[in-house]
């Protein structure tokens, strides 16, 4: 059984695949945050914009067996040629993501990256990993192809990072009411920093799902 808030095509908005064409794949629920704005305070991530509360968005719903999760991404891909790409996200995927979804969505010609607060560890068949640690949550996935910290977070330092297993590593601005300050915090620790680059949300500066 699968919940699912949302199945859309769009562009990857941001880090290493920037721009690449991708099926996001949403599932329900995270364990941070309820997603009800009365929890907010309480939660362990409380910065999070994403509605991921029900199964009410577009090709959303309660799915009882994998293959009806790939017929929904195969319709929502469009016809559009070329290698394609699911991204599981969420809320927290590796909640509901297990071997048989990801064995059915490879049957069907998808790489598969997935977007987690990397509190579970994730199955190494996943094709690309990206790991948005949270301050206050443990870190069970420490290996992956990037790493991307929301910047900044009280109770991370991004160095305190540097030693894990991953091939890019990058800071996106904390969006919200100091986005802009939080935008050049982002821009100088880079700079001091090479080994970290700059992520920006690119689908909303372009007004893109």
């Amino acid at each position: 059984m699968y919940s699912i808030k949302e199945i859309y095509f769009t562009l990857q908005g941001e880090g290493a695949q920037a721009g690449r064409a991708a099926v996001f794949c949403r599932f329900s629920g995270c364990n941070l945050w309820s997603g009800r704005e009365e929890d907010r305070a309480s939660a362990v991530c409380k910065f999070c914009d994403t509605d991921f509360v029900g199964m009410d968005g577009p090709r959303g719903g309660r799915f009882t067996h994998p293959e009806h999760v790939v017929g929904e991404c195969v319709r929502a891909w469009e016809g559009a040629p070329g290698r394609r790409l699911v991204v599981f996200t969420g809320g927290e995927p590796m909640l509901q993501v297990d071997q048989q979804l990801i064995d059915a969505i490879h049957r069907d010609n998808f790489d598969i990256a997935i977007e987690t607060n990397g509190t579970i560890a994730v199955p190494r068949e996943i094709d690309w990993i990206c790991v948005s640690p949270k301050a206050g949550a443990p870190l069970e996935q420490r290996s992956g192809n990037e790493l991307k910290l929301v910047y900044p977070q009280k109770g991370i330092d991004p160095t305190s990072l540097n030693g894990l297993a991953f091939d890019h590593y990058f800071l996106q601005p904390m969006d919200g009411p100091r986005r802009k300050q939080n935008t050049q915090a982002a821009l100088d620790f880079c700079i001091a920093n090479p080994r970290w680059r700059l992520s920006l949300q690119t689908h909303k500066l372009i007004g893109i799902p």
